[in-house]
C-alpha cells in the first residue's frame, strides 16, 4: 500500500487515540489536531490522502476547515464527524464539499470501510 497520510482533527483526546491506534494498524499515516487552528497549520504544512474532521472543535470548527480545504483547491478528501444529530449539520457538510458524514458514536468498521470507499474516489 501507498503511503496513505489521514490528518485527524477532534478536541476528543481519547477518541483520538484509539483512532490513531486502529488507523495506523491499518497502514495508514496518522497526523493529528485537536482543534480547527492546528488543522489548518497542519494542512498548509503536510501534504494529506485524507482528513477527518469533527465538526465541533473549539478555536475554528471542522465546517471552517472544510471550507479552508475547499477554497485553497487542497486535493484532500474529507469525512465530518460529529456528535450532533441533525439532517442539517449533516447536509451543510455535504453542500460545502465534504465526501462522506458520520454520526458518533460509530462504528470502527464501518469508519474503515469509509475511509476505503473515500479513499477509492481518489485513485
Amino acid at each position: 500500500m501507498n503511503e496513505t497520510r489521514i490528518l485527524l482533527a477532534d478536541d476528543e483526546e481519547a477518541l483520538r487515540e484509539l483512532l490513531r491506534e486502529q488507523l495506523s494498524t491499518q497502514g495508514y499515516t496518522i497526523d493529528e489536531a485537536q482543534d480547527g487552528v492546528e488543522a489548518v497549520e497542519k494542512l498548509q504544512q503536510n501534504s494529506y490522502h485524507l482528513a477527518i474532521l469533527d465538526i465541533n472543535m473549539p478555536r475554528k470548527n471542522g465546517l471552517d476547515v472544510l471550507r479552508h480545504i475547499r477554497e485553497q483547491n487542497l486535493p484532500v478528501r474529507v469525512i465530518m464527524l460529529t456528535g450532533r444529530l441533525g439532517f442539517s449539520v449533516g447536509s451543510e457538510s455535504m453542500l460545502l464539499g465534504a465526501d462522506e458524514y458520520i454520526t458518533k458514536p460509530f462504528d470502527l468498521d464501518y469508519l474503515e470501510m469509509a475511509i476505503k470507499k473515500v479513499l477509492a474516489k481518489s485513485s
